[in-house]
């Protein structure tokens, strides 16, 4: 091969096909027709002297030396962008799509003020909200998924930490809260305050984005040679709110998400007899973004609106606690740019 003479543009196309798995949604990625992208695959072939592709009933699977070059094509696309793109970010001006990677009880949090806080600007960001299924995000990173993954991520960021300056992900914690045990008003346990005997006793529901029956309570639980039994597991903190208020189940929640399920006034919290630790919001982000102004001010605008959010809904949670009742102020359309 000779590098020369290669079209840059078509690593561009090799890069969409790989993210998206498919030539058609490559083509629609790009604003290109279908026929194009496959020709483009075809030169890109002939100039590589190697098989990419295979073709599948469900789109294409890359040969293991597509494997190989793509993280070196999407690292060498993202630093010509970073290079070429303007140095300070103009949100007016300038659309861009972002994608997020989060979870329901994030996505209630942040996601109404942020979106508030975009039209009193006339931002002209838009945001795709993409599932998270574990949590452990640096793959999705990796491959250029999404832009940021939000979320509590311990062991990632421990392992981040561990890495040094050579980690390949980036973090900076948005916001802080607590965990606590949520249960309808007129669950047997919700007259007294809550114990660990009768906390183990009772029947559970987990949010696991994984669908592993384990989580951080039940780590907490290990160390004191306690369990508690499991009998349903989601992926939605709103699923498990909704199912307590049906049921004598007992869910362990973010404290400050409650508020926004719509469900406050018919759920009560108690305090955990245990330390399962704080629950932290986190944004993480792949370094081949580090330079990017408009990386940076998505990233700057997500953090105003955090730890505002979760004083927010913690305060009306509060107040809800100890009925009383104040006219309706909505948070989020008092949310204007800093």
């Amino acid at each position: 091969m000779n590098f020369r003479t290669l079209d840059l543009n078509l690593l561009r196309v090799f890069d969409a096909v790989m993210a998206e798995g498919n030539i058609t949604r490559a083509a629609e990625r790009l604003a290109m027709t279908q026929p194009a992208v496959s020709n483009a695959l075809k030169r890109l072939k002939e100039s590589l002297g190697e098989e990419l592709l295979t073709r599948m009933p469900s789109g294409v699977k890359p040969t293991a030396f597509a494997e190989v070059l793509w993280p070196l094509v999407r690292d060498s696309l993202g630093h010509l962008q970073q290079a070429l793109e303007p140095t300070q970010h103009d949100p007016q001006a300038q659309a861009r799509v972002y994608r997020l990677a989060m979870v329901d009880a994030v996505a209630a949090l942040l996601m109404p003020p942020l979106m508030a806080r975009f039209q009193a600007s006339g931002a002209r960001a838009q945001i795709e909200i993409h599932p998270l299924v574990n949590r452990d995000p640096r793959d999705v990173l990796a491959r250029g998924d999404v832009d940021f993954a939000l979320g509590h991520f311990p062991e990632t960021i421990a392992a981040l930490a561990s890495q040094g300056n050579q980690a390949p992900v980036r973090h900076r914690r948005l916001s802080e809260n607590r965990f606590v045990c949520a249960m309808r008003r007129d669950h047997p346990l919700a007259q007294a305050p809550l114990t660990l005997d009768a906390f183990c006793a009772a029947d559970h529901v987990l949010v696991s984005f994984s669908g592993r029956a384990h989580g951080f309570v039940d780590q907490a639980l290990a160390s004191l040679e306690r369990t508690r039994r499991i009998v349903l597991t989601v992926n939605q903190f709103f699923t498990a709110a909704l199912t307590v208020v049906h049921t004598d189940l007992l869910t362990v929640l973010p404290d400050g998400f409650l508020p926004v399920t719509g469900l406050d006034d018919r759920l009560v919290t108690r305090e955990l007899p245990l330390s399962p630790g704080s629950v932290f919001v986190d944004a993480l982000w792949h370094v081949r973004n580090e330079r990017s102004s408009q990386h940076r001010w998505l990233l700057n605008e997500m953090a105003a609106v955090a730890q505002r959010t979760v004083e927010t809904a913690a305060q009306a949670h509060a107040r809800s606690r100890a009925g009383t009742d104040a006219p309706f102020k909505d948070p989020y359309r008092s949310t204007v740019p800093t």
